[in-house]
């Protein structure tokens, strides 16, 4: 099947001054192609779909947290990748979504053109959506290649974004407990 981004690739290689029909070149066009169907194959999947098939009633109204997710994405301002980590907290109100299912919806956000202020609200608002919850946190850490690569250059930079909706945003007490457990963290076995 024909892609439409290998013609692309293509003539990009041209225009840097490389020979695309170059052994070393030849199958490049085809990678990329493949390649960036994968690390944005996040616009092909419904962030709703993931928790709503997970969902279920439980008498738990304590705070959960799923830390140290993985991720990586690519910055829609230059196609470079940035990645970290992803922490999630919510408190339920009568309904628990799967855990893993809170994985898979930061992979699919962050398998999309993106910047990371809007990753981490998407993540949270899908979460309060969904899940109606009396609170949600989401806190992401992540090192951007653009800034280490290109422009500023800055080797060890780390971005901190956050979003807190319900008890997390209205209750000082709460925020602190999640960002306790964030940033002291339990040990690790």
């Amino acid at each position: 099947m024909s892609d439409g981004i290998e013609p692309l690739v293509e003539a990009m290689l041209r225009e840097l001054g490389e020979d695309p029909k170059r052994e070393g070149l030849l199958k490049t066009p085809s990678r990329v192609a493949r390649s960036m169907r994968f690390l944005t194959k996040g616009y092909e999947q419904d962030p709703a779909e993931i928790i709503g098939g997970a969902l279920f009633n439980e008498d738990y109204e304590e705070m959960i947290v799923m830390k140290d997710i993985d991720f990586f994405s690519q910055c829609e301002h230059h196609m470079l990748p940035f990645y970290g980590k992803a922490h999630v907290a919510y408190i339920p109100d009568g309904k628990i979504v799967g855990i893993s299912k809170i994985a898979r919806l930061v992979e699919v956000y962050a398998r999309r053109l993106q910047v990371q202020e809007r990753l981490t609200k998407q993540i949270a608002q899908t979460m309060m959506e969904q899940l109606q919850p009396a609170g949600v946190a989401v806190v992401v850490e992540a090192e951007h290649l653009c800034m280490r690569m290109r422009g500023v250059e800055k080797q060890n930079s780390v971005v901190v974004s956050s979003a807190v909706f319900g008890v997390f945003r209205s209750n000082q007490e709460t925020r602190e407990e999640f960002m306790s457990l964030v940033h002291n963290g339990l040990s690790r076995r």
